[in-house]
Formats: structure tokens, C-alpha cells, sequence
């Protein structure tokens, strides 16, 4: 059961969440966004999607323990159907999380009206929503975020892409040479992920050298220190990810592209060898275009989790019932 009411107008604050594969993140934001209250527990990823859900409900509760909230919107992993509220797809991350009534569930747990979406696409929100506010009416955004995934949001002509079950936006899910054969978590070979995440790339360092790796930063030290194969599996997929999205823009024609996520940040030869792939890609028009990092730092989930609730279908408690 879905209702196309806004709680913009109502001046109420209202409840984001941010839900990971390893933490919820909540927050109470007012109606000028400022940060009421805030939340943090672990996801308890290994114990199914009934004891996910209750744990939202529980961050949500202690955010606003005085039920002041008008809605809330939530920031999930996986696959995510705005219009239904259902997990359409997802990873083994979360046990059991595909097939869950997100939307439903949660409006039933909280009794507040739910919208929900893909967290990357959240996330991306208030990128749009900035974007706008610059002037672009119009604007489109391609927003990728690299991380132990790789995931995406598109934006066309001022408007959020989500596609049939709400997959529009899994870039990490395209086509890449540079893994071609190698097997994806989403069950196919070859898809951009496996080589451009976290892990794609310390699996890609254990394959140059034979030796096991713990995490990306210990093969950031090593390519700092000199090492060529740590060197090689991080601009390989850097400049995996550049290609793929370079193509994307071609295709899509966004104003703006903005690249976030833990793997970026692990410094300047992987931020140089994805815009230079990046640039390599693009036709004419676009030539202008580099990609930037996110306006928003840890918040950035969370607020444009509050913010689905303006712009997405909600959820009302009883549809389960």
C-alpha cells in the first residue's frame, strides 16, 4: 500500500537510516535538515531479514523517542523497488535480505509512513538536489561509489533513474575487459566489480604475486613504497572504473559526475588512473567533465534518506496485517 502525500510541507522532522551490511547508521533531521539525534548499532546481518528489520525499527526508536518523526526513509543495501518497497535483489551480505518487504515491513515495525531506496541511489540525492539548486532545472548526475562493491545512481534531465525492480544504476554490474572471466558475486564473470572494489583489487594483487593480502590498504602501502604489482592491481582497476564510466557518460549526457566511496580515498594514483581512463572514453562534448568526490561526508546516507520521503511512494503500516 503506497501513497504519493509528501511530509515536506508538514514541518515535522523526520527519521533516515541507513542500512549496510555491517552497520545502521539512524538520525532525526529537522525540517530545515539539521541533525536532531543520531544512532549507530551493528546490522545483524547473519540473523535474517525479520531481525534486520527489528533492529531499524530499534535505531529508529531511539532517534525519536517522542515519535515527533512525520516519516521515515531508509538507505538500504541491495536491490531496492521504490514503488513496491520490496529487496528485489541482493548479495549474501544480509541473510535472506532479497525478497523482503523493506517498505511494509518497516512502516509496520514503526507505525511511521516508509520510503525506501537503494542506498547508493540515497546517497546520491542530495548531489541532485545540489546540482538543481545550482541553477541545472535539468541536471543529470552519474554517481558511482566504490567501495567493498561497486554501485551507482543515474540521474537524467533533473530525475533519478530506478528502472524495472529498481536495478537501474548497478554499474558495477557492466561489462569490463580488464575482468573478463573472473566471477562476480552477482553470479556472472567479468563485471567491473570483481576488479574495481576493495576486494577486487587485493584479489587482483594475490593473483600478480601468488601471496595473500589482508585489505586494499595494506596494497596502497605496498604501491607506496614502491611495489609494482601493488602499483598494477590498483590503476588496473582504477582504470577499469574510469572506462566504464566514461562509456556511461557518453550515454548518458550527465552534467556532473561524482565518484565516492572507501576506495578512492586511498590516494592520488588511484584518482589519477581512473580520471585519465575516465577521459579517455569521453566523446567531444563532454571533454570539460572530471569526476569529483562527494559534497557530503558521513551524512550523506542518512540525509538522503530523509529526503526520499519528499520525492518517492510511502509505505503505510498495515499492508502485512
Amino acid at each position: 500500500m503506497t501513497s504519493t502525500d509528501r511530509t515536506a510541507a508538514t514541518g515535522r522532522p523526520v527519521v533516515g537510516l541507513d542500512l549496510g551490511g555491517t552497520k545502521i547508521a539512524a538520525a532525526l533531521l529537522g525540517a530545515d535538515g539539521t541533525v536532531l539525534a543520531r544512532h549507530s548499532r551493528p546490522t545483524p546481518a547473519r540473523d535474517g531479514a525479520a531481525a534486520v528489520l527489528d533492529a531499524l525499527a530499534a535505531a529508529a526508536a531511539e532517534v525519536d523517542p517522542g515519535r515527533t518523526a512525520a516519516a521515515l526513509g531508509i538507505a538500504a543495501a541491495g536491490v531496492v523497488d521504490p514503488r513496491t518497497g520490496m529487496v528485489t535483489s541482493a548479495t549474501d551480505s544480509i541473510r535472506g535480505w532479497a525478497g523482503t518487504p523493506l517498505g511494509v515491513g518497516l512502516a509496520n515495525r514503526t507505525g511511521y509512513p516508509v520510503a525506501c531506496d537503494n542506498d547508493v541511489r540515497a546517497t546520491a540525492g542530495p548531489e541532485l538536489a545540489a546540482l538543481t539548486a545550482q541553477g541545472a532545472q535539468h541536471g543529470s548526475l552519474l554517481f558511482a561509489a566504490i567501495g567493498t562493491g561497486v554501485g551507482g545512481a543515474i540521474a537524467v534531465d533533473g530525475r533519478m533513474l530506478h528502472g524495472a525492480a529498481g536495478i537501474a544504476g548497478h554499474v558495477g554490474h557492466l561489462p569490463s575487459p580488464e575482468a573478463a572471466g573472473l566471477p562476480c558475486t552477482c553470479g556472472s564473470t567479468g563485471h567491473l566489480e570483481v576488479i574495481a572494489s576493495g576486494p577486487g583489487i587485493a584479489a587482483h594483487y594475490e593473483r600478480l604475486t601468488g601471496a595473500p593480502v589482508d585489505r586494499l590498504e595494506t596494497v596502497a602501502a605496498r604501491a607506496a613504497q614502491g611495489d609494482a604489482d601493488a602499483v598494477s592491481a590498483i590503476t588496473t582497476g582504477a582504470a577499469a572504473a574510469g572506462h566504464v564510466l566514461g562509456g556511461l557518460a557518453n550515454a548518458f549526457g550527465p552534467d556532473l559526475v561524482v565518484v565516492g566511496g572507501g576506495v578512492p580515498r586511498i590516494g592520488p594514483l588511484y584518482e589519477e588512473a581512473l580520471r585519465a581512463a575516465f577521459a579517455s572514453e569521453l566523446m567531444a562534448p563532454l571533454r570539460r567533465l572530471v569526476p569529483r568526490a562527494p559534497l557530503l561526508g558521513h551524512d550523506a546516507a542518512v540525509l538522503g534518506a530523509a529526503a526520499l520521503t519528499t520525492t518517492l511512494p510511502l509505505h503505510h503500516p498495515g499492508a502485512l496485517r
